[in-house]
């Protein structure tokens, strides 16, 4: 291990480094998670005691009650990510391969616009977002979730999954180019079963980022609650006269808990994908 390189005491740095790092960067979710546990009545009690005294899981029970859509919520933000995910993978996967394999004049261009369009944020375009989908009618509907999600992933998208199809030794095109197969073909059946790990990557990438950032497009494109995901759902814990901040936390934690379990399972191949390319072979 590249560790064992290290002197004693420069081993105790990295190792005091890396806690300290970690400690900053998991504290607001330790910190959430005990808020979760503790009763409203001693939240705000002085002084303040950051481990719960009396804790315990009644939040998590009790959030099914305070809002009762918050299933649907739930199931909304899944079903929103993973359409926006297939769709996005359906636009990304052939201009991948264009980008990839296809020498034309301006592809340079064309992946610099792909690339500049990361350095846009969806609330800096939302008011002609919001122009366009009613323009086309679909307000208050899912697409109006779907069609700027998945066209805010193709930037990235595209330049994650081309990085790994260039890995695809090309000598495998040109003797299926030899044998009479299409550009079409060719994409189905050899370069799509060997980018299988790529493609899992770019479609892992496109969730978490859907799932994660639904909010200020189900608050601006849609008013109706049968369409709302988790992320504006979670409103309904804000009262007039307080806010539920355990049920709130309680809530939070469910609602990450099922892309929280993919990332873990699934987090080797999106580390080997986000390497690809790195090194030139």
């Amino acid at each position: 291990m590249m560790i064992d390189k290290f002197r004693w005491h420069e081993k105790i740095g990295i190792y005091l480094g890396t806690f300290v790092f970690l400690f900053f960067i998991m504290g607001p979710f330790i910190e959430g998670f005990l808020v979760s546990l503790k009763p409203i009545s001693l939240l705000f009690s002085s002084p303040y005691h950051f481990w719960p005294e009396n804790g315990s899981f009644d939040a998590y029970f009790t959030i099914w009650t305070t809002v009762p859509l918050l299933w649907r919520y739930m199931l909304n933000g899944i079903f929103i990510a993973t359409v926006t995910t297939l769709l996005g993978l359906a636009l990304i996967i052939p201009a991948a391969y264009a980008l990839s394999r296809i020498e034309f004049r301006g592809r340079g261009i064309i992946l610099g616009m792909f690339l500049s369009v990361n350095m846009f944020s969806g609330a800096v375009l939302i008011i002609p977002l919001f122009r366009l989908m009613r323009t086309i009618g679909v307000l208050n509907t899912y697409l109006a979730m779907i069609i700027p999600g998945a066209a805010f992933l193709l930037g990235t998208g595209i330049w994650l999954l081309r990085a790994y199809l260039m890995r695809i030794p090309k000598e495998l095109e040109e003797a299926a180019f030899v044998d009479g197969a299409g550009r079409l073909y060719i994409l189905r059946r050899i370069i799509l079963p060997l980018a299988g790990p790529g493609v899992l990557v770019v479609a892992m990438f496109c969730f978490l980022t859907v799932y994660a950032q639904q909010f200020i497009y189900a608050l601006t494109f849609n008013s109706k609650s049968e369409y709302m995901p988790l992320s504006v759902g979670l409103f309904g814990f804000f009262g007039r006269q307080e806010v539920a901040w355990n049920e709130l936390m309680a809530a939070s934690f469910v609602g990450i808990a099922p892309v929280l379990v993919v990332f873990i399972f699934l987090q080797r191949y999106l580390v080997a994908g986000l390497t690809a390319g790195a090194v030139k072979e």
